[in-house]
């Protein structure tokens, strides 16, 4: 029985560049694995089928994640890493929208969600609306990595 629970609860957990893929009309069941690095990105499905059942694949597919992120030399966590802006600012999670005027910021939420907000550059100015939004950034990341 405790077995049982055990297996249930890890097929329920999310599991960090894991997606569960159920397809019908292609008959379609596993998990797919997605690990990016260094702007190159690794990954493999595993079938349910092939791999001997939903537990079997999911197990399969953790451990071939953890394997290829040791081999790229990528550290294992299960935290949600930001580690390149193409916002233009310099900053991650901090761009200009000139259309609307305004700086947007965007962040991860301890609980894994996407936060967001903006700056107004009409109601600040462009350079006090560009220290707020990273200083906004700054206080999110704090508080999502328990610094």
């Amino acid at each position: 029985m405790i077995v049982a629970d055990r297996k249930q609860k890890l097929l329920l957990e999310k599991h960090k560049d894991i997606a569960r893929i159920d397809q019908e009309s292609k008959r379609t069941h596993g998990w797919y694995v997605r690990v990016r690095y260094k702007g190159k990105t690794h990954s493999k499905f595993f079938s349910d089928r092939k791999c001997g059942g939903r537990y079997s694949s999911l197990l399969s597919a953790i451990s071939w994640r953890d394997q290829t992120e040791k081999k790229l030399g990528k550290v294992r966590t299960n935290k949600h890493m930001v580690t390149v802006s193409n916002s233009g600012t310099g900053v991650v999670g901090v761009r200009l929208n000139e259309k609307l005027n305004r700086y947007e910021v965007s962040w991860v939420t301890p609980q894994g969600k996407q936060g967001k907000t903006s700056v107004s550059i009409k109601k600040h100015g462009k350079k006090a609306a560009f220290e707020r939004a990273c200083e906004i950034r700054k206080n999110r990341e704090t508080a999502r990595l328990g610094m």
